[in-house]
């Protein structure tokens, strides 16, 4: 299972690389790619939550336990968001730039660690579950990749660095997957409490983070935001069943 967790979190640490992917797309073709997998990472991660991780950890734990630590993985997300707010702004002195740059990094690596924490107990659980977890995780780290190349890129950053830095921020994943690997072997049933952990982040993500950049899109029309929503969810269900048949 170990090889699985490894292999899992190096692929979504490699999503790293997908903001110049775009690159080479008209601003309007960005725009819209980037809007569709809001969308669908919306319905996604709330599916994963509600449909497979907080299943799974109350099979494994008394429901009070579990809404315990998804209000817990809530409210770390809310934490970890709060110091890191103003990641996303833009400075216009030059001075600010670089350091601005590296709490991109540094608030990356710690979502990072946590994105691997998630993907470990996913597998842990069963294959399906952490195939459909790393599914629902890769969906919201590919805008959130490109978010950071193009602030990494605005700070000052070359393509080059950039993409470097952004990539070894990613692979913090990897340590957070081993890092609750290793640790299982020492906690009884430590699975259970990342899920539902891992539960709360999902829906922090999706209610804070995700829907309200959908409702700043205006101009889109709301059927086309709720399909994407609604395929996101069907995507998950359909993975889910597929690879546990």
């Amino acid at each position: 299972m170990l090889l699985e967790i490894l292999l899992a979190t190096l692929f979504v640490s490699l999503l790293s690389l997908s903001g110049v992917l775009l690159l080479s797309l008209q601003k309007k073709m960005q725009e819209a790619v980037v809007f569709i997998i809001l969308s669908f990472a919306t319905g996604s991660l709330l599916a994963a939550a509600f449909f497979d991780l907080l299943p799974e950890a109350i099979d494994g734990l008394p429901s009070s336990t579990v809404f315990a630590f998804t209000l817990g993985g809530i409210i770390t997300f809310f934490i970890l968001e709060r110091v890191v707010h103003w990641h996303h702004e833009h400075h216009d002195h030059k001075e600010h730039e670089k350091p601005v740059a590296y709490l991109v990094l540094i608030g990356d690596g710690i979502h990072n660690f946590f994105d691997g924490v998630a993907i470990a107990a996913a597998f842990l659980t069963s294959l399906p579950l952490g195939v459909a977890t790393t599914f629902a995780i890769m969906m919201h780290e590919i805008p959130q990749e490109i978010s950071d190349f193009t602030l990494l890129t605005y700070a000052g950053f070359s393509t080059k660095k950039a993409l470097f830095t952004n990539l070894l921020s990613g692979l913090v994943a990897v340590l957070g997957a081993l890092f609750f690997f290793y640790l299982s072997s020492y906690v009884q049933n430590l699975q259970f409490y990342g899920l539902a952990f891992a539960a709360g982040g999902f829906i922090y993500i999706a209610a804070s983070d995700l829907i309200p950049e959908l409702h700043k899109q205006s101009k889109i029309r709301i059927w086309i935001q709720l399909a994407a929503i609604l395929t996101g969810i069907a995507a998950m269900w359909l993975l889910a069943n597929h690879v546990s048949a």
